[in-house]
């Protein structure tokens, strides 16, 4: 059985990266909100409290019973957590003088499990307003800032250890963060670090032959990292039962209908292409407003797979692509959501065929998709390929869907893609890509004025896409790709570099 550590989330906007920190220290571990009921099985081995908006001290604080959950299980509090383990067990919390954001120098006061190999003084990252005033009765400091008295402390006695820290040791900007967390997970729970994409593998083949048995499952496939690997885990443990569509909208990236399918086939995965650009292309006419361009291709994309669907006997299954990242965003802290994420690449699909699913990734993040990609073998130009949104190129180009100007932005994205490739700056960058726009200027080439089109080149670095900013590209690639496009591209006379964050702007333009 996995060895499994549980976070409670009490809405912290770090959650998630206490859970990145864990799994990076090969530890299993699933983000619950806070009101979720426990199930204490013999794999759960500690609980992590999380940090939260909120103050101990508000009227609808979130709130659990720490001492119960303490005497059956290790616990460490993060901020939030610690000053709510501080409160309950007869600790003061209250307002700090001034609000405490940013990095502070920790000093260490005693030796212990928690601390070890930690150095006497070390930078942790502070976010919180409120400020453990008082310790409880039977609590003892294990280390203090200058302004924090109480950077981290412990409960002596009980039936199991409860630690807190007042800072977060799951960002990068607490230098010995990491060690903190993996001494919490080794040395107080007892886990065994044997998570890993290997032990990851085995234990998903084994459930999905569990789970499927000789039924047959369907899967709509994009050629994207997530829905690559999962199909390659499902095929894994049922060979050929799996079937895979990929369908050509029109609005994919140059030659990319014809690249995915050799690929797919080249790591032994049976996938049907369809080539439906021609419909795509009908029923896009005209239309220039974002949210039809999208209803549009999201609405022929399932009529098109249920078609095919049709056309393989006794499917009873839909695999999907769903990550973690869509799971947590899925539920409300505060209660059950009211409605479900769908993945973006099958969005409407569950509820229309009525089949059962299966998520082999559904508990990995992103990088982890990709560990365990690589670990399956599949090739590393499938694995490290950029976001690509559910609409393609649609929503890249400004404005009404002609094949003339699907074609104009392929060449100028397939030129922009290669020259990130031959700069050695694809892998720096979390996304790029070329957008054309609705405007048009003149040129002169030669001795002829032009009036063409303008593209505009989009890069971004990010983590998760949650936030991102510009990518600071050298100004000799975006000197060499603007005269490659222009130069090479018939129909585009000007190219422009995009250098907007997210937030306020968004990463793609539509």
């Amino acid at each position: 059985m996995t060895e499994k550590i549980l976070i409670l989330d009490f809405g912290s906007q770090y959650t998630q990266l206490i859970a990145r920190a864990v799994r990076e220290a090969n530890v299993y571990c699933e983000i619950t909100p806070y009101r979720q009921q426990i199930d204490f099985d013999a794999s759960l081995k500690g609980i992590i409290l999380s940090g939260s908006p909120f103050s101990v001290n508000d009227a609808n604080a979130p709130d659990i019973d720490i001492k119960s959950i303490q005497q059956r299980l290790p616990v460490l509090g993060i901020c939030y957590g610690a000053q709510l383990a501080a409160k309950q067990f007869g600790g003061e919390v209250a307002k700090s003088a001034k609000r405490e954001y940013g990095r502070a120098l920790m000093q260490k006061k005693k030796d212990d499990t928690l601390l070890k190999d930690v150095a006497d003084l070390s930078d942790v990252w502070m976010s919180h307003s409120d400020s453990v005033l008082r310790m409880p009765e039977g609590f003892e400091v294990l280390a203090a800032t200058d302004d924090i008295p109480f950077a981290a402390f412990k409960m002596n006695g009980g039936s199991h250890p409860l630690y807190g820290v007042q800072f977060h040791p799951e960002v990068y900007h607490s230098v010995e963060g990491k060690k903190i967390l993996k001494n919490f997970l080794t040395l107080i729970c007892g886990c065994s670090q044997s998570w890993t994409p290997a032990h990851f593998i085995t234990n998903t083949v084994d459930a999905l032959k569990s789970q499927i048995g000789n039924r047959k499952v369907i899967m709509a496939l994009s050629g994207g990292v997530d829905s690559t690997v999962a199909a390659t885990l499902i095929h894994k443990a049922i060979g050929n039962n799996l079937s895979g569509i990929f369908v050509d909208n029109g609005v994919l990236r140059k030659n990319e209908y014809q690249q995915v399918l050799d690929a797919y086939d080249k790591i032994g995965l049976a996938v049907r292409g369809v080539d439906a650009k021609d419909l795509f292309y009908r029923e896009l006419k005209g239309k220039a407003d974002p949210e039809t361009k999208r209803k549009i291709i999201g609405r022929l994309f399932i009529d098109i797979f249920q078609e095919e669907a049709k056309k393989i006997e006794g499917i009873e299954l839909l695999g999907q692509g769903t990550i973690y990242p869509d799971v947590i965003e899925s539920v409300s802290v505060h209660g059950p959501s009211a409605t479900i994420k769908s993945h973006h690449n099958v969005g409407g699909l569950p509820d229309i065929m009525h089949l059962e699913l299966v998520e082999p990734l559904r508990y990995l993040f992103k990088d982890e998709v990709r560990k365990v990609g690589y670990e399956l073998g599949i090739p590393e130009d499938l694995l490290q390929r950029h976001p690509f949104p559910g609409p393609g190129l649609a929503i890249r180009i400004l404005g009404d869907i002609t094949p003339e100007k699907v074609a104009l932005l392929q060449e100028a994205d397939h030129r922009y893609t290669k020259a990130l490739k031959e700069y050695k700056l694809y892998d720096k960058v979390w996304q790029a890509g070329a957008i054309l726009l609705p405007v048009k200027s003149v040129g002169v080439m030669g001795d002829e004025r032009t009036y063409e089109y303008t593209a505009a080149l989009r890069a971004v670095t990010s983590v998760d896409g949650m936030t991102a900013d510009w990518a600071h590209l050298p100004y000799d690639f975006l000197s060499f790709i603007s005269n490659d496009i222009i130069n090479n591209v018939r129909g585009i006379n000007r190219v422009v570099y995009d250098i907007s964050s997210k937030p306020p702007a968004t990463i793609e333009w539509e």
